[in-house]
């Protein structure tokens, strides 16, 4: 009888141990697990002061970049022109002619057969003649400025052609100017201002006032950027002319990666 008392006793001793053991750790973990939870929305919350403090998007911007003219050396060069205005704002040394030596080229002969034009491709390499109105030439599209300046900020260039405008103005707003593709009017062409190639690799539609801009800001109305034609910097014209305009030549745009502070 002793002996069974005993054995119920030990029985009763073990399981009233375990229950505690397992009450101590449940409330251990559920601890730690809320401790967990808290530092994370702590964290959070310093997230999302640091955004309402300092918006991605800015409601007017006005970046401060280097204004340099294409004329007289490169009446065709206003793409390499565009890029040394950025490359020279990112503390780069380069300049204008450096770029149109090593910009790519397509060497693709002007021709006229058969009521048809065969010529090369900005998609592939700037077209013809960079520095002569007399002899044929064209310009160059985003691609090969990619490629560019790459060379001098490797792993930092994006290209977001094919962006809406609101994905540039999260660059604009954070100091970096974006280097596009437009025309020289700034409004949307009529399809009388355009003409198809053949090119060794494949068709293109082209427009001879294709130009290429620094856009250095913006605010409720206007887009402004520096001119290599013109020579002005911080040139303004109206938003939505200039999206259109923009988008039109496909939306082409080159940056430079933003970087954390």
């Amino acid at each position: 009888m002793f002996v069974r008392i005993a054995f119920l006793y030990n029985i009763g001793f073990v399981l009233l141990f375990t229950f505690l053991f397992w009450m101590e750790a449940h409330t251990y973990f559920n601890t730690l697990h809320k401790k967990t939870n808290i530092e994370t929305l702590a964290l959070e919350s310093v997230d999302d002061e640091q955004f309402t403090e300092e918006p991605l998007i800015k409601g007017q911007v006005l970046i401060d970049a280097p204004i340099i003219k294409q004329y007289p050396e490169l009446p065709r060069g206003c793409e390499v022109t565009s890029l040394a205005m950025l490359l020279q704002y990112k503390g780069i040394n380069t300049n204008k002619l450096e770029l149109a030596e090593r910009i790519k080229k397509d060497t693709t002969l002007y021709r006229r057969k058969e009521n048809k034009i065969y010529f090369g491709n900005p998609n592939d390499g700037f077209v013809g003649d960079m520095y002569n109105l007399n002899k044929p030439g064209y310009g160059v599209y985003h691609e090969p400025i990619r490629e560019l300046a790459e060379q001098y900020l490797p792993g930092e260039i994006l290209d977001i052609t094919g962006s809406d405008f609101e994905y540039l103005k999260f660059f604009l707003s954070n100091g970096n100017p974006v280097w596009i593709i437009t025309n020289a009017t700034f409004k949307v062409l009529g399809a009388n201002s355009f003409q198809e190639w053949e090119t060794p690799t494949g068709r293109v539609r082209i427009t001879y006032r294709e130009h290429s801009v620094l856009v250095t800001g913006y605010d409720e109305n206007y887009v402004y950027f520096n001119d290599p034609l013109s020579g002005e910097k911080n040139k303004k014209e109206p938003l939505t002319d200039f999206i259109h305009a923009w988008e039109q030549m496909g939306s082409q745009a080159i940056t430079v990666e933003l970087k954390p502070q």
